[in-house]
């Protein structure tokens, strides 16, 4: 039976009057009423969580690893168990005769308590996937098409054909899933689930959430494509030991994603971060920022306008055909393979000063220049980087498959349920 996943809406604060008080009398009120329901609810998530990475674990477990009490974890684990999310099996069911003592009884979650989709919008290719609620895939399809400068409501239709496709292909109705969520290249409020800008739409300011939810009467939310493959790593890839990295995508826009005790950090209004914006120098012409250096546009603009390789470039596959032509030795894709390095070995030093993180995880197409945009990068890296923490952070280059960056925004969507209002143990409404 699958588990409830929307509480009752809260009480609308202005039926009690709450704004006729004071600022400092609703203030100590809010705070009274809202910190136990916060504190439950960030005490809920961790149990969760921490039943995910783990798979299967006893309570006491459990107790050690969150620092909560064991009766804490008790009354957790015992609402979880309620409300469906988790399953109990006794430990040992087929116990040798001769053993003594209790079957210790491991938890784990329930797959079957939503179904979410998670999709990677692309300048040239959608792919989706539906997952359970552990994350796993249940199915995935890749739709190879020009989406970017269509028309918002074309780009909407395209979208919504591939989600109800894959929702079949998985042997469900869209009334089944639970929530959606889109990964963008550009800059997208989490919150809000407003596109500011993106290489994908002619438009800035595109309520898009609204928009696909309106469509699937589903709960659709949107996210930078950087902040999806940062949660994807956590999960499932090169981040599962660690709750603190970065992880900067290089594709057709710069992105960051900075996750720090296991959660990711963004802007207001839950803002994704376009690292192209930044700025490295100030140069006869202004300003120089990374995507003039390291963009897709900066690397292959130099190229003629006719040939097969500005096909490649107008269908999105420019990357892949630069690849070829460098190991052919083409000197003009080498001198800006070089000088992309360069910028983003740059800015990754300027990162870590910033944050320190354990570990950098790069992902993204330019990976496929191949030594001479690495080499140039490791060694503005190696120049760069304070020599006090020059041994803090370890590089990772990861080829992330497609269906990666897909699954990543279903953790999105996942992890928003997961800390979604269940029961009493949710957070407190907002004023």
């Amino acid at each position: 039976m699958r588990a409830v996943l929307n509480s009752q809406p809260a009480k609308n604060n202005a039926q009690n009057n709450d704004y006729d008080k004071p600022l400092n009398a609703l203030g100590q009120n809010f705070m009274k009423t809202a910190d136990p329901e916060l504190m439950r609810a960030i005490n809920r998530f961790n149990v969760l969580d921490t039943i995910r990475r783990a798979g299967s674990i006893a309570r006491i477990e459990i107790s050690d690893r969150t620092q909560l009490s064991t009766t804490t974890v008790s009354a957790i684990t015992g609402s979880l168990l309620d409300d469906g999310l988790i399953l109990a099996l006794t430990e040992g069911d087929l116990r040798n005769a001769a053993a003594r003592g209790r079957p210790r009884v491991m938890l784990e979650l329930n797959p079957d308590a939503a179904r979410v989709v998670g999709a990677k919008i692309a300048a040239n290719r959608m792919v989706f996937v539906v997952t359970d609620f552990r994350g796993e895939v249940l199915s995935k399809l890749t739709l190879a098409l020009r989406v970017d400068r269509q028309p918002i409501n074309v780009i909407a239709d395209l979208i919504e054909d591939g989600i109800r496709r894959c929702v079949v292909d998985a042997d469900l109705s869209i009334e089944e899933i639970d929530s959606v969520c889109l990964g963008l290249p550009g800059v997208v409020e989490h919150r809000t689930g407003l596109v500011r800008t993106s290489p994908i739409f002619r438009e800035s300011d595109v309520d898009f959430a609204r928009e696909m939810s309106d469509r699937l009467g589903v709960t659709t939310m949107v996210e930078s494509d950087a902040h999806a493959i940062t949660l994807a790593h956590h999960w499932f890839g090169q981040a599962r030991d660690l709750d603190d990295m970065v992880l900067v995508s290089l594709e057709q826009t710069l992105g960051l994603g900075v996750l720090h005790g296991g959660q990711l950090f963004r802007g207001a209004g839950g803002l994704s971060h376009n690292l192209g914006d930044m700025v490295l120098g100030i140069g006869p012409q202004g300003l120089i920022r990374l995507s003039s250096q390291a963009g897709e546009g900066a690397i292959l603009g130099d190229q003629p306008t006719g040939g097969r390789f500005a096909e490649a470039i107008r269908l999105g596959r420019g990357m892949a055909h630069a690849q070829t032509l460098i190991a052919a030795e083409d000197n003009t894709l080498i001198s800006a393979a070089i000088r992309a390095g360069e910028a983003c070995g740059m800015a990754l030093a300027n990162i870590v000063t910033l944050f320190a993180p354990p570990r950098v995880i790069l992902v993204g197409s330019s990976l496929a220049l191949g030594r001479p945009f690495l080499d140039s990068l490791r060694e503005a890296y190696a120049t760069a980087i304070p020599p006090s923490i020059e041994e803090v952070a370890e590089l990772v280059f990861d080829q992330s498959a497609d269906e990666t960056w897909a699954q990543g925004a279903a953790v999105v969507a996942l992890r928003e349920l997961y800390e979604s209002p269940w029961g009493t143990t949710g957070p407190a409404p907002a004023l």
